[in-house]
Formats: structure tokens, sequence, C-alpha cells
């Protein structure tokens, strides 16, 4: 996956979480909205991370095609 590929996703995501968010203002979201809004969020720190590697491996000279999406319960344990 190519980096501007990367960073549509990142947007299409981004989009949907925020209309998840903005179509229920006021009222809580339903178990299955609660569980795809999680999956948005796993899965953009996901493309976040797999977009850092791939810039990190280019600045050091290394091929950024190179390095794997890592697993959730990896990208979820990072400290901000």
């Amino acid at each position: 996956m190519e980096d501007r590929e990367i960073v549509l996703r990142i947007g299409q995501l981004a989009e949907e979480e925020r209309e998840l968010g903005s179509s229920h203002q006021g009222v809580g979201l339903t178990p299955d909205e609660q569980g795809r809004l999680h999956e948005i969020e796993v899965t953009l720190d996901q493309c976040w991370d797999l977009l850092r590697q791939r810039r990190a491996r280019r600045a050091a000279g290394q091929d950024p095609d190179d390095v794997e999406v890592r697993p959730a319960t990896v990208v979820e344990g990072y400290r901000q």
C-alpha cells in the first residue's frame, strides 16, 4: 500500500468517525455503533502507525514497502 492510499484511508475512516458521532448528538450510540466506532479507532491507529513506519524507513534509506500493519494489541499499547 502506498502512502497516498494510507492517507486516503485515514481520511475515509476519520469522516466515518465524524459522521457516526454527529448523527447521534445527544443520543447514545447503539452497541453495534459503539463496536464500529472502536473498530474505526483501532484501524486509524494502525494506519497512522503504518504511515509512520513507511516514512521512517524512507528517511533511513530503507525500503518503505518492507513494513507490515502491526496488530491492534501492539498499536493500542503505545503511550502517547
